[in-house]
């Protein structure tokens, strides 16, 4: 199996479009692309499926506030304020110890 490669939108297009071509010959593609099986199968799939929007790479993309509905816009909301509670009560309790630590000092 060939160690894993990135590639660029243009290069899944041009591997898929190849695939389909040379009818279907995958270990033709995989030779000449040095890339894997599964993933000249994934794009190929992807590809006569959905054309080439369908082979984007969506990984890491966040939706904007304004594509969000009600409910994902209350999770988001419940989360930010879970952080915000997590850091003020991080705050206040460095802001104990260091006053225990000034008490023990004076003595």
């Amino acid at each position: 199996m060939n160690k894993g490669r990135k590639t660029t939108l243009q290069e899944r297009i041009e591997i898929a479009q190849y695939t389909i071509a040379n009818d279907f010959d995958y270990q033709k593609s995989i030779e000449k692309y040095k890339v894997s099986y599964q993933q000249v199968y994934a794009w190929v799939r992807k590809y006569q499926s959905g054309g080439e929007d369908a082979l984007h790479d969506h990984r890491g993309r966040n939706k904007p506030v304004e594509e969000l509905n009600d409910h994902e816009r209350l999770k988001l909301r419940i989360k930010e304020l879970e952080a915000r509670n997590e850091y003020l009560e991080m705050e206040n309790a460095l802001a104990k110890k260091l006053a225990e630590i000034r008490r023990r000092n004076t003595r």
